[in-house]
């Protein structure tokens, strides 16, 4: 009995050893690239950047975005969620056409942070967002009558939520509230 109790011993202090030996995965603290690259998820987002900043693989992704430029319509939404267990949404980007952009000075006011100049006659602000377990931020920039809101909930340990939410607005509002690409000049064959 005591032979076996000592094996047993000798095995668990072994495992601990072993599990405590082995390091972490640190989290990828690379910025997100300055250039949207494909493949994309709701046809605007790319998903490098979103799986950087969130820390998952393969992310589920449900939304579609509705550019009308020439009836200046613009809206549009793309939720991004675990792609397993409890599927948290863990990204939500909206695109609205009811912009106030009074919003933003009340924000800054309120303690938000400025972004920096993106686009063109465009204003906005961006914060750090907490929840019970977890962390994330918030940017939101708004361009005439449009609202383009990245609010992340859960950004993966160890990066800069903040910096992240900034990039991806940086990578994608051209597209999203841009100006319109400019008409074909090429004549018809």
């Amino acid at each position: 009995m005591t032979t076996t109790r000592t094996l047993v011993t000798i095995l668990a202090i072994s495992a601990l050893a072993i599990g405590c030996s082995q390091s972490e995965e640190k989290p990828d603290t690379t910025p997100l690239p300055a250039a949207a690259a494909p493949p994309y998820i709701c046809d605007y987002i790319p998903l490098g950047a979103v799986e950087r900043m969130t820390g998952l693989r393969t992310p589920l992704a449900k939304g579609t975005f509705e550019l009308n430029f020439e009836e200046d319509y613009r809206e549009g939404w793309c939720g991004v969620y675990q792609p397993t267990g409890d599927q948290w949404k863990v990204l939500d980007i909206e695109l609205l056409s009811n912009a106030d952009s009074e919003k933003v000075e009340s924000e800054v006011r309120d303690g938000a942070k400025r972004l920096p100049q993106i686009l063109p006659d465009a204003t906005g602000y961006y914060s750090s967002t907490r929840g019970r377990n977890h962390s994330g931020a918030l940017a939101v920039l708004i361009r005439d009558k449009f609202m383009l809101v990245v609010d992340m909930d859960r950004g993966a340990e160890g990066r800069d939520h903040e910096a992240d939410v900034v990039a991806l607005m940086r990578l994608i509002a051209p597209k999203l509230i841009g100006d319109p690409p400019a008409p074909s000049t090429e004549k018809g064959s």
